[in-house]
């Protein structure tokens, strides 16, 4: 089953400084437009990047809506990932949250 973790708790983690890691699945254009920060991985080049993931902490990745991330990560635990997070509803659940 996967992962998932809500905007709340995602702000609770970096308020709270957790040792975890933020990735972006996103476009560079949608990035731009608006982020809520993390490493930059765009969904196209995550398997040639799998050496930058880490396997020993948690990872929340996500995309605009939820969608783009849930398959990534089934892709990644195809390759042996069992830490990571979905963010439950992406950006747009973020911004429902006016969390910035």
């Amino acid at each position: 089953m996967m992962l998932q973790i809500t905007p709340r708790q995602l702000k609770d983690w970096k308020e709270k400084k957790k040792d975890f890691v933020l990735i972006d699945i996103r476009e560079g254009w949608e990035r731009e437009a608006y982020n809520i920060g993390g490493e930059h991985i765009p969904m196209g080049d995550i398997m040639a990047r799998l050496g930058d993931i880490p396997k020993d902490k948690d990872v929340v990745i996500y995309c605009e809506k939820g969608v783009r991330s849930v398959i990534s990560i089934q892709r990644l635990e195809s390759h042996g990932f069992h830490n990571l997070y979905n963010l439950n509803g992406g950006v747009c659940a973020w911004k429902d949250e006016n969390y910035n």
